[in-house]
C-alpha cells in the first residue's frame, strides 16, 4: 500500500501560506493595512489588535489612515504602533491616526530582498522537514511489512515531487515579492 501523501501536501500547504502571510507583513514602501496586523494595544485590560478596532483607509499609495471605532482608544492605539517594529511613526491629530510610508532607498530595498530570501530559506527547511517525516513514515511502514519495496520506491518519488512542487511555489512566492519590492 502506497504512502498517503495527502496530510503531507496539506503541511506543505499551510507552510506556503504562512510564508505568503509573514511577506505580507513586510513594509515595501507602498500603504499596505497588512503591516499591522500584528500590532496589538490595550483594550480594557486584553491585547486586542488594531485592525479590529478601527476603520483602515488609504488615500493614496503611501498613506494609511486609521480611524478608530472608539476615539478613547485614540492614543493607545498611537502607543502601540510606535513601539511596534513596523519603523513607522503616526501622526495623531486627535481623531485620526496617519501612516506616511516614506519611499524605500535602494539600500533599504535590498535588505528587504535578504530578509525575503531569508524567510523564503525557513519556509524551504520546514517543507524539507516534512518532507523527512514522510520518509520516516515510509521506512516505519516498508519496516513493518505493511507496504513493499516497490510501493515504497513510488511513496519516495511520490514525496519526492511533493517536495519539488512546493520549494517551486516558495521560489515563486520570492521572485513575486522581490519584483514588487524593486517596482519604484
Amino acid at each position: 500500500m502506497k504512502l498517503d501523501t495527502k496530510k503531507f501536501e496539506e503541511k506543505m500547504q499551510k507552510t506556503a501560506d504562512a510564508f505568503t502571510a509573514e511577506l505580507a507583513t513586510m513594509r515595501v514602501g507602498k500603504a499596505n493595512p497588512e503591516v499591522l496586523s500584528k500590532v496589538t494595544f490595550s483594550y480594557y485590560g486584553s491585547p486586542t489588535p488594531i485592525l479590529t478596532m478601527a476603520n483602515v483607509s488609504t488615500p493614496d499609495a503611501r498613506t494609511l489612515v486609521l480611524t478608530p471605532y472608539d476615539k478613547s482608544t485614540l492614543k493607545e492605539m498611537d502607543k502601540a504602533i510606535q513601539t511596534s517594529d513596523i519603523g513607522i511613526h503616526p501622526q495623531n491629530d486627535g481623531s485620526v491616526l496617519r501612516l506616511v510610508f516614506p519611499p524605500m532607498t535602494e539600500d533599504r530595498r535590498r535588505e528587504m530582498i535578504k530578509q525575503v530570501a531569508a524567510k523564503g530559506e525557513g519556509a524551504k527547511v520546514a517543507i524539507r522537514n516534512i518532507r523527512r517525516d514522510a520518509n520516516d513514515a515510509i521506512k516505519e511502514q516498508k519496516k513493518n511489512g505493511e507496504m513493499t519495496e516497490d510501493e515504497a520506491k513510488l511513496s519516495d518519488k511520490a514525496v519526492q515531487d511533493l517536495t519539488d512542487k512546493y520549494i517551486k511555489k516558495i521560489d515563486a512566492i520570492i521572485e513575486a515579492k522581490n519584483k514588487e519590492m524593486m517596482t519604484i
